[in-house]
């Protein structure tokens, strides 16, 4: 990722679904005025979504999915279905992209039924379900050979067009921006805790797993975020954190540290400074704080045999010592005296049944955005399974959990007897 490249998780994520040949290629590549998607006259050309991040006027930073046909059929077929909902659960602005001209549609006003067919109907319902803003593009208005009003769909905005002619393309974009309005304030790191002038001492020891030359993710985005509340982020790694607050003449208003070294950094933090990590805060930031603190609390009741969930957003070259599939796993069967048998995800997948699990332990979330990061955790809770983050577990472990989440004073509470 560049210097000044949004990363893929602060951007407004625009799903276009809809039926094989539907034209959902043609139109994104008319919205975006990019060829960014193949487009062919073959049905189900698109196989797999397709991303695509890019700066989309009047929105800003978007990150572009074209998925395969909802309507795909065989083995296969299912399996590009199966992926193409899966992307709904990411999902900011849905287009449902219809072919107007398609035969056997009626174009009844008021009835919906008879204007779309019975799997469109189903993504209606999903959207509505998932709390997904949506529009359905009446596409292909061309071939009509007339200028007849567009159908009225219940409770849905309809907007008839052309990819094809480039009609009403523009009033397309404009009504995706609306639904893509976001609220700044939920989107902070850190920055709400902080005054101008405040000093935040950021704990970053090198990772082995982070690109030569580059801090990881999370760490370029807090920094950035304090930043922005005008404060000053003085950047250490674990050895010189001692050094540095004897040094620096002012109390920091917080010490934000990585996980791998939570024990040191509280030891070397006196108590009236607050301290929590990267994973943590970005939990709060996707809003999976509260229910990754209830979640923690069972693992010291797990036993030999039962089945431990380790998920990442995102896939990288696993180091010898990864924290994910080799700390992580260590570390909890020393702290629980058991042997838990440990299953590891990463990546945009996430299993629909967790039934199997005892728990769920959830990396922090970096490449994952808010939407997708609150799926997952309300898809553990909808089966009744513990759901928890990296930074939780670790500070549960080492007994600083309490003082980690105490400038959180409403979750705190939830470790209250």
């Amino acid at each position: 990722m560049g210097l000044n490249e949004t990363p893929s998780a602060n951007r407004v994520h625009i799903g276009f679904f809809g039926r094989r040949n539907a034209g959902k290629s043609s139109l994104l590549n008319a919205v975006t005025g990019q060829d960014l998607a193949v487009v062919s006259e073959v049905k189900g050309t698109t196989t797999d979504p397709v991303y695509k991040a890019m700066e989309l006027l009047p929105m800003g930073p978007v990150l572009i999915i074209d998925t395969p046909g909802i309507d795909d059929e065989g083995s296969l077929g299912e399996l590009r279905v199966r992926k193409a909902r899966q992307v709904l659960n990411k999902t900011d602005v849905a287009v449902l992209v219809v072919d107007a001209s398609e035969e056997g549609r009626g174009a009844r006003p008021g009835d919906s039924g008879g204007v779309l067919f019975p799997v469109e109907l189903e993504l209606v319902d999903i959207f509505r379900a998932k709390g997904v803003p949506f529009i359905i593009a009446w596409n292909k208005i061309d071939a009509l050979g007339q200028d007849a009003p567009p159908p009225a769909i219940p409770n849905a905005e309809l907007i008839a067009c052309s990819a094809r002619a480039g009609k009403n393309i523009k009033e397309l974009k404009e009504r995706i921006a609306v639904l893509a309005v976001t609220e700044d304030a939920k989107l902070r790191i850190v920055g709400d805790l902080l005054h101008p002038s405040d000093f935040a001492v950021l704990v970053t020891p090198i990772d082995k797993a982070a690109p030569k030359g580059r801090l990881i993710l999370p760490q370029q985005q807090t920094i950035r975020d304090i930043l922005e509340a005008d404060a000053a982020a003085l950047v250490v790694k674990e050895h010189e954190l001692r050094d540095a607050l004897a040094a620096l003449g002012k109390k920091p208003a917080i010490v934000i540290t990585d996980s791998q070294v939570f024990a040191k950094v509280s030891a070397d933090v006196p108590p009236d400074i607050p301290l929590t990590s990267f994973s943590i805060l970005f939990s709060r930031y996707k809003g999976t704080l509260e229910a990754s603190v209830r979640g923690v609390l069972p693992m010291d009741a797990l036993k030999t045999g039962d089945k431990v969930l380790v998920c990442e957003g995102c896939t990288h070259h696993r180091q010898c010592d990864d924290i994910g599939t080799v700390k992580l796993p260590r570390w909890v069967k020393n702290y629980t005296s058991t042997e838990p048998e440990f299953c590891f995800n990463s990546g945009g997948d996430f299993p629909d049944d967790l039934s199997p699990y005892k728990m769920v332990i959830h990396c922090g979330g970096c490449m994952l955005n808010e939407r997708e990061m609150n799926y997952r955790a309300r898809c553990a809770a909808d089966q009744n399974i513990p759901f928890t983050n990296y930074g939780i577990v670790i500070a549960h472990m080492q007994g600083i959990l309490r003082r980690s989440i105490a400038m959180f004073p409403h979750i705190a509470s939830q470790l209250e007897e």
